[in-house]
């Protein structure tokens, strides 16, 4: 950390001994736990939700070198939970916006940014030049790949991640105690991940569970304290209780284990099963009747590109565009001659679907209308596709006047 005045006797300087005089009184920090915090480099994978109270935490205490990895643009739908990013930020880097949110919290605090997905081409090298990792992502691709990169550079991988109502966080580090595949050896199945769109997040869960993160972050600094390693604290906010699961060290853990198969960073993508997304099966969306699906339009396509689309509407074809969202969606904004029916009304609506000559499903991203698809094609649907990238990506590529959420 660079300051602009000499430092007193005790190392400090004389602002930054005013800064942090409520630190220093604390026996468990004191001088020498202040200078920690200032020597210490912390990585915070994901400046959003989690990322945004943990890196404001980090930064108000002094940790000296904040390592920021995110490729995002700050979104108005953001704003509800991501608290480092204000509306005047909409549409700029979120890393852009959090370095200059940072330095007003305080400007003796070193931001680096990297500008990056994480990927396993890149992780071991990111890593590698800091002490704790905070681990924000949310999405399972990430977190296996943070806890793997962790574990082989011997680092903590401090985790944390929000669902609804509720929330979780641990300290994974493999020298010490399990890893994050001691507790969950593979990744659930990708159609059962709803995404926060999909499921929604309680605003201020992410602040809650993202400053418990800083705090573990700072104990391991401060070598203060009893960190979350073999622990697993269990939040829900909706009850405002905590509980707390023991975690033992699995001694076949592919990773950490006595016989480790995982020596290198892989495929996170395929590993978790989103490198090519496979909708769930049709039992997946409640239907009025059993349906079973030929063997014809088992083979079908399931997916067409915006692109396509619009080529195919050039053309004249007739298309039944289907969107499956829910109904505050739909009057947010939708795709110009689309009809709404949500996804659970399909089962109430399939004779009118059957009369179409082709239908395409469309929900936000992509993920419901592929489920959507699958389960029409079930009902004897032949000719029905999803919409890649769905009404986010018609607004990229098409209608860039369109709300976006």
């Amino acid at each position: 950390m660079t300051t602009s005045t000499p430092t007193t006797p005790a190392g400090l300087t004389t602002a930054e001994l005013q800064r942090y005089a409520r630190h220093i009184t604390l026996p468990e920090v004191g001088l020498e736990g202040q200078l920690r915090l200032r020597a210490a480099r912390v990585l915070l994978i994901g400046v959003g939700g989690l990322g945004s109270p943990a890196a404001l935490y980090l930064a108000a205490a002094g940790v000296g070198t904040l390592g920021l990895v995110d490729d995002d643009r700050v979104s108005l739908s953001n704003l509800q939970r991501q608290v480092l990013h204000g509306t005047g930020a909409v549409g700029r880097s979120k890393l852009a916006s959090a370095r200059g949110r940072l330095a007003d919290v305080n400007p003796g605090v070193r931001v680096e940014l990297h500008d990056v997905r994480l990927t396993a081409a890149n992780a071991m090298s990111i890593l590698a030049d800091y002490d704790v990792i905070v681990d924000g992502s949310d999405n399972f691709p990430t977190r296996y790949l943070v806890n793997d990169a962790c574990a082989l550079l011997g680092k903590p991988d401090v985790y944390g991640s929000i669902h609804r109502f509720e929330g979780q966080v641990s300290v994974f580090h493999a020298e010490r105690g399990p890893c994050y595949r001691c507790l969950y050896r593979d990744p659930p199945p990708p159609e059962l991940v709803p995404s926060c769109e999909e499921g929604g997040v309680l605003g201020v869960l992410p602040g809650i569970v993202g400053a418990l993160q800083a705090a573990e972050a700072i104990k391991i600094v401060l070598g203060a304290g009893e960190p979350l390693v073999g622990r697993l604290l269990l939040l829900d906010a909706l009850s405002m209780k905590f509980r707390e699961l023991s975690i033992g060290k699995d001694p076949d853990c592919p990773l950490c284990g006595e016989h480790p198969t995982v020596t290198h960073l892989i495929d996170y993508d395929a590993f978790c099963g989103s490198a090519v997304p496979e909708p769930p099966e049709p039992e997946a969306i409640p239907a009025a009747a059993p349906i079973t699906p030929t063997l014809q339009q088992e083979h079908a396509p399931m997916e067409l590109t915006i692109a396509e689309l619009q080529d195919e509407l050039a053309q004249g074809r007739a298309l039944m565009i289907v969107d499956v969202r829910e109904g505050w969606e739909w009057d947010l904004c939708h795709i110009p001659g689309s009809v709404h029916i949500a996804m659970g009304a399909l089962a109430e609506h399939m004779e009118q679907l059957q009369a179409a000559a082709a239908v395409v499903t469309v929900c936000h991203r992509g993920g419901r209308s592929l489920q959507a698809a699958r389960y029409l094609k079930a009902g004897g649907i032949a000719d029905v596709r999803s919409l890649r990238g769905g009404v986010d990506a018609y607004a990229d590529q098409v209608d860039q006047g369109m709300a976006r959420y």
